[in-house]
Order: structure tokens, then sequence, then C-alpha cells
């Protein structure tokens, strides 16, 4: 079979599409054949060297739908011939995955693999982000970065179904149209505007409940001054670097709180991957959630929608096609 590789730490140049040996099942595994990958800023870090890898050559991607091929032994979760998703899979970039049959989740009836595979990862972080890590109340004010991503678009939306009030982050007039499109009370072009000072002035000074920030170095500073006395700031992605060394003194501005959360810690049972898949998967055959896919790149180009994703150059979900 194809996939996609690296055998060293580098930029996107450093995406390798060769052959690799077919994958076999073991007990508790099963063959998933791909019809759809999600490109994810994860990748990025991995193939960059900033995640660790267990070992090179290295299959990248985390996130697939697709159709189970076989099952290894013990196997109750899935059956050959069932159409699921999943993520936190590692090996997603190729035309078969190696995964543990307890992550897969069937896809509803009628939904594609497109949009499972645009889904399953950054619908399941917007979840565990707004309902979990800070679980928004209505009247909240909340404040997402990169709000026309793939991530921002379904956190928005999210927020708005709980009753909050959502200020976002872009960087073009392009992309705040898209983010008010999803929901958005008040899009602040940071590539103009000063966000903290525009969200003081909005909120009279007080600040917002929550700041969900994906980019890191360049926007943490002013993430915390967005925030109210007893704020959260949840960090959640670093697009632009890390922030430099925190001193934890910096949270003493009004009893803040500073998290950096990960999926796999709020999808550690099959029970609690099936309620934030349900909801999520359900929403977007319903229609409650809209996805934006904006490019579909064939496997073997995997490089050039990396280059895209780290230039900034996009919106919504990227994905690949084996």
């Amino acid at each position: 079979m194809k996939a996609v590789q690296i055998d060293s730490h580098g930029g996107p140049e450093a995406l390798n599409y060769r052959d690799v040996p077919d994958p076999t099942p073991g007990s508790g595994e099963a063959v998933v054949d791909i019809q759809a990958v999600g490109v994810n800023f994860t990748d990025t870090y991995s193939r960059a060297g900033v995640n660790p890898v267990a070992a090179l050559p290295w299959t990248c991607g985390v996130e697939a739908a697709g159709v189970v091929r076989s099952v290894g032994t013990g196997v109750t979760e899935v059956s050959p011939g069932d159409e699921v998703a999943f993520c936190t899979v590692p090996g997603t970039y190729a035309e078969q995955v190696l995964a543990p049959a307890w992550r897969l989740i069937k896809r509803p009836s009628g939904l594609d693999a497109k949009s499972g595979a645009a889904a399953i990862l950054q619908g399941m972080t917007a979840h565990y982000l707004c309902h979990s890590t800070y679980a928004v109340q209505k009247g909240d004010k909340v404040l997402v970065h990169a709000g026309a991503g793939g991530t921002g678009l379904l956190l928005t939306q999210m927020v708005k179904k709980l009753g909050g009030y959502v200020f976002s982050t872009v960087s073009t007039e392009e992309k705040a149209e898209l983010s008010r499109g999803a929901g958005a009370d008040q899009v602040i072009i940071y590539t103009q505007q000063d966000f903290a000072e525009e969200i003081k002035k909005a909120t009279n000074g007080e600040g917002v409940q929550v700041v969900y920030d994906s980019v890191g170095k360049t926007t943490f500073e002013q993430s915390l001054d967005s925030l109210g006395r007893r704020g959260h700031l949840v960090l959640y992605g670093a697009a632009s670097g890390p922030p430099a060394d925190i001193n934890p003194g910096i949270l003493g501005r009004g009893s803040l709180s500073l998290t950096r959360p990960g999926l796999g810690d709020y999808t550690t049972t099959r029970d609690e991957l099936e309620k934030r898949s349900g909801d999520v998967l359900g929403w977007v055959k319903s229609g409650e959630l809209k996805l934006r896919v904006e490019h579909v790149f064939q496997l073997s180009d995997a490089a050039e929608a990396h280059r895209q994703l780290e230039g900034r150059a996009t919106t919504g979900k990227l994905l690949l096609i084996p």
C-alpha cells in the first residue's frame, strides 16, 4: 500500500510518499481501508519534531474515515464492512491503517467519509473544550482565536449552542465573514486591531470568562490581558510556536487559570469517546453543525497541504484522499 512517511524531522519536504507493507490485525485491532484523511496542525508538529514520535520512519496523520477491512481476535466494537471515523490513531496518511478497534466509531448512516474525516478530531476537540475543560454557561463571554480555522468554526458554533457570546480573532476580512457566518458576535481582525484592547472596550473592562487559544506564542500575553477576574486561558495548540518560559506569577493578575489540554485525555474510555463523537457526528448529520472543507488533496500531495496549513493560507478543514 501507499503511505506518507518521514525518515527525519523537518519541513514539508521531509514527507515521503512510498510503498509500505500492508498491515495485519492482531488481538483487539482492526485494519481500515481509508477513504479520507484529516490534516491537522498536530501532524505538522510531529513532522517537525515538536511532538515526539515513537520511532522513525514514521507514518504521519492521526485522523481519518473509511471502511473496516478486517479485525483481529476479541474485537466486538466493529465488524468488516462497517463505515467508521476515528482520530488519535497514528498512521492515517496511508491507504490502510492498523487501529485499536475501540477507537473506531461507526459513522451515522448516510454520513460520508469526507464529513467524518473533517469532523471527528476538530469536532471532538471543540466539544471537550467548551463542555469540559471550561464548561461554557449561558451568558459567558468567550474568545476564540483562529476563528476561521477548522476547530475555530466548530467551536464558535458549539459555544453559541450553549448560549455564550463569542469574540473571535482572524487575520483578514474574508476570514472575518466566515467567522461571522459560524455565529461569532464580534470578530476582531488582529492584523488591524489589538484584540485585548477591543475586548476590554466591549466588556467595559471586565474581560472574558475564557480564552480558547490554539495559536500560542504570538497571542499568549494578550490572551491573558483579555481575561476577566478568575478567567481561564485554555491553550490547546501552538500554531505560532509555544509561549516562552511561563512564570506562574503572571496568573496572579486576577487569580487566572492556565491549562494545556489534549483530546486523548478527554476520550479515555469507550463511553466518553462514544458520547463526544456521537454528539459531533449526529450534529453534522442533522445540519446543526456546519462543516467547511476548503481543500481536498491527493495523498501524494500531503507536503503541499502542510505548506498551505502552516502558511495560514487556509480556512476550515483540509483533507487528503488516498
